[in-house]
């Protein structure tokens, strides 16, 4: 694998890595060996650690003894770090002096160019080397990949020429995308408060519980071991599934089989499902089935009854905005829940029909604003990475 520039300015030599860079790599003190870690003092570096910056802080240490037991290498402040497992290519400079475990190639000497030099060259053939990971789940690159590298290698003054002018222009860039990471979390709270807000105008301070205008059910999982159960023609919707919001596809599709033998039962599209418990931040949120569906038994269903009082999109957002207080109301040990009874007996306002239409034009007016500006965002942070590669590229060309 090399770089072909498309030109190599006068002065400039394209050499093998091998002729620029030693590389090495460290070691994994024996993990069932308690003293090689306990009360250890030295830093030891695992991919997670790197930043693409200067390294000042390891998630792990280790002794003396353990890294005389094993591959790691002590490594002094100023090193060149680049990632060779799972997050190919992340880079990293030592700030402290430290080791690392096998994953972590570093440059042990460097002949004709400096860290910077090599850092941001490093930065410049990431997709590379990434194209040449191997393996299934988590793809590897080895020393053999770096050394197959070939290395644009300028004179020292135009060296230290490029990484000012690079780092003069990423400053710049970092200012921006600082700037649209902000103005992402303004968003955020905008959000909120546009919520918030909707929901906190006079009133009369009527409130309705949700079973005084709804049904509410849930489902149960059909045993994954009886084929029968499964690749039928009901859709079947677990809780993962209310990060979409909107429902459009099911998880799987059981037979009729399954449904009477379980106790699911198929809810109509437009169903509101609330997650009354799951991983991470599952729990509490809220979606709307778009199709006919069936749920496992971490879903609330929310059925309104004819003629409801409430209308659906009205209790959607509430519930919406309420999430961080329904994740509050769950009990339980390890994994708190919600259960159907909580959910039933949850308080929303009372309006009378005109005002909750209001209130829901209100809030998506203002929301689509909301998504057009994050979206803009979004794209524009997009192509501020693609600006640093390209940055790098003509750098490394002698076009800046």
């Amino acid at each position: 694998m090399s770089y072909t520039p498309k030109n190599i300015p006068n002065g400039w030599a394209l050499k093998k890595m091998p002729d620029v860079v030693k590389w090495s790599s460290g070691g994994t003190p024996k993990a069932t060996e308690k003293s090689y870690y306990e009360n250890g003092t030295i830093p030891w570096l695992i991919i997670g650690d790197l930043n693409d910056g200067v390294v000042t802080t390891s998630a792990s240490k280790i002794t003396e003894l353990g890294l005389q037991n094993s591959s790691a290498k002590m490594i002094p402040v100023g090193t060149l770090l680049v990632a060779m497992y799972g997050s190919i290519g992340k880079l990293g400079i030592t700030g402290i002096e430290c080791c690392t475990n096998q994953a972590i190639a570093y440059a042990k000497e460097l002949k004709g160019v400096s860290t910077k030099y090599m850092y941001y060259y490093m930065a410049m053939m990431k997709s590379e080397l990434i194209s040449q990971g191997k393996g299934g789940t988590q793809k590897n690159i080895s020393q053999t990949v770096l050394n197959s590298l070939e290395v644009l290698v300028p004179p020292e003054k135009e060296q230290k020429r490029i990484v000012n002018k690079i780092e003069e222009l990423f400053s710049e860039l970092d200012s921006a995308v600082e700037t649209l990471k902000k103005t992402k979390e303004q968003l955020a709270v905008y959000r909120q408060s546009v919520l918030k807000d909707a929901f906190e105008r006079e009133k009369d301070g009527k409130f309705l519980k949700i079973k005084d205008f709804a049904n509410v059910g849930t489902g149960a999982t059909p045993l994954k071991t009886r084929q029968d159960y499964y690749n039928g023609d009901i859709a079947w919707v677990s809780s993962g599934k209310v990060n979409d919001k909107k429902i459009y596809t099911p998880t799987a599709y059981i037979t009729e089989k399954a449904l009477e033998e379980t106790n699911c039962s198929v809810y109509p599209a437009h169903t509101i499902v609330v997650a009354m418990y799951g991983e991470g931040k599952t729990r509490g949120q809220c979606a709307e089935l778009m199709i006919d569906a069936a749920t496992n038994q971490a879903l609330a269903a929310i059925v309104l009854q004819d003629n409801s009082v409430i209308c659906k999109d009205f209790l959607l957002w509430f519930l919406t905005l309420n999430y961080e207080e329904l994740r509050r109301k769950a009990a339980g040990g390890v994994q708190p829940n919600l259960n159907l009874n909580l959910v039933k007996n949850i308080s929303i306002p009372y309006y009378d029909m005109d005002t909750q239409t209001k209130i829901i034009s209100e809030i998506e007016s203002k929301l689509t604003v909301c998504e057009n500006i994050e979206k803009t965002a979004n794209d524009a942070l997009i192509q501020a990475d693609a600006m640093r590669q390209s940055i790098l590229k003509k750098a490394f060309e002698g076009e800046l």
